[in-house]
């Protein structure tokens, strides 16, 4: 019986003998060591399918013991059964019921990278680096990212209840969340604020990115734009290619935009700019925040390290891996962490981030209050308050005036503008 258990053992394993023999590259030493510790795994589950008190199943046991060993390496690397891995081939579609939050694991706690805008957990009040205590009164101690992940989705209409502690303000604070359903939409906005300074908000890098940047800029460009402001403040990333795609669109082709180092020649990669008409004259400035992550970052470090362009806020997250999902022969998968992110001048951005230029701490700019008294008679009330619902629509369009961010980058452009054109006058005095 105990010969059939560690035969069964070692059948059970023997996809991650083939895989560890495949990636590991070490020499016949390692190896050997390998199987050592295998024959070990091997005794001590057969050990447990004898003498434990319950009886067990052998892959309920290899299960366990597979997501105790990938979850050990880091917090972004994990084993997935077949129902997971298909749960995550399906969110890739990119509309699901959920609350519309980036989590990762940071400090060994469950950690919000991001609100994405417009969500119910941005409506509610969840902000980037909020610590996730428990998840329907359950503790997220020993939780990994796609059980928690698993346990805020769900049924769009119904609520998820979330126990937060924010360091900040050294709180914990309870919040009800109705779920939603999930639709991302890159750019949010594009127009003109003020003096041709032209203004992109983009908050994930999605496969229609590229192409809605191509078409925002050629409409900015159409009315007069002379200088820009890309706004990645809680973006939490999304695809790398298209965060490259976006960065060449502002640097000379052949530039190096990033690279990732692993362990294997292969996981060694660089991206070079291949954008065959960038943008390389344009004043620029580029927001980032606690809640710029990955994709956000690589864009931000890599227009630093050209000087391309002025990084305003405060420091970025620090999510700077690569995760490659390597799938197993029973419908499994192991999630693993790869390789690391690293800008042109070689800087890594893995739990370091993108330091600004120039800091600014977030903050509102409090406009003041117009006089809200009715004055004339009675009568001419609804004139007078039709008047103000139109003054109203007005001023919207002038609300980023109180963003204190915003307001600083816009500050920075005019005075670049500024010595732009008087380098221009003192040239030209100089010809003559």
């Amino acid at each position: 019986m105990r010969r059939k258990i560690i035969l069964f053992a070692v059948l059970g394993i023997a996809v991650f003998i083939f895989t560890s023999k495949a990636l590991s590259g070490t020499e016949k030493k390692g190896k050997d060591d390998l199987y050592r510790q295998v024959e070990l795994f091997s005794d001590t589950l057969a050990i447990i399918q004898t003498d434990y008190v319950d009886e067990t199943k052998p892959k309920d046991l290899i299960y366990g013991a597979l997501k105790g060993m990938v979850s050990s390496l880091d917090p972004h690397s994990q084993f997935m059964d077949p129902d997971t891995y298909n749960e995550l081939k399906v969110d890739t579609e990119g509309k699901f019921g959920g609350l519309g939050i980036e989590i990762t694991v940071k400090d060994g706690l469950l950690t919000v990278v991001t609100p994405i805008e417009d969500t119910p957990a941005w409506k509610a009040g969840i902000k980037s680096n909020d610590r996730i205590v428990k998840i329907e009164n359950e503790l997220t101690r020993d939780m990994t990212l796609i059980e928690a992940v698993k346990k805020m989705r769900g049924k769009p209409g119904e609520a998820v209840n979330l126990t937060i502690l924010r360091e900040s303000e050294k709180k914990l604070l309870e919040f009800k969340i109705i779920r939603g359903i999930i639709k991302v939409k890159d750019i949010k906005e594009a127009r003109i604020l003020e003096d041709g300074i032209g203004y992109i908000r983009l908050i994930e890098f999605t496969e229609n990115t590229p192409a809605d940047m191509n078409t925002a800029l050629e409409n900015l460009t159409k009315n007069n734009m002379n200088a820009l402001i890309l706004d990645l403040r809680y973006n939490p990333g999304g695809l790398l290619d298209v965060a490259v795609k976006v960065t060449e669109r502002f640097v000379e082709k052949g530039k190096l935009i990033v690279s990732t180092k692993g362990r294997k020649e292969s996981q060694n990669l660089e991206f070079i700019a291949q954008y065959p008409r960038p943008i390389i004259d344009l004043p620029m400035v580029v927001l980032v925040n606690e809640g710029s992550a990955s994709g956000s970052e690589i864009v931000a470090g890599a227009l630093q390290d050209y000087k391309r362009a002025i990084i305003v806020g405060i420091k970025s997250f620090g999510k700077g891996s690569v995760q490659t999902i390597l799938p197993l022969s029973d419908g499994s998968a192991i999630r693993l962490t790869t390789s690391k992110y690293y800008t042109p001048l070689g800087r890594e951005i893995h739990g370091k981030g993108v330091m600004p230029d120039v800091v600014v701490e977030e903050g509102k700019i409090e406009l003041a209050d117009k006089e809200n008294v009715l004055k004339g008679k009675p009568q001419d009330v609804f004139e007078e308050i039709e008047k103000k619902d139109k003054e109203a629509k007005e001023d919207k369009s002038q609300e980023y005036k109180s963003d204190n961010q915003l307001m600083r980058a816009v500050d920075i452009l005019k005075a670049i503008k500024i010595y732009k054109a008087e380098n221009k006058t003192d040239a030209k005095k100089e010809t003559k």
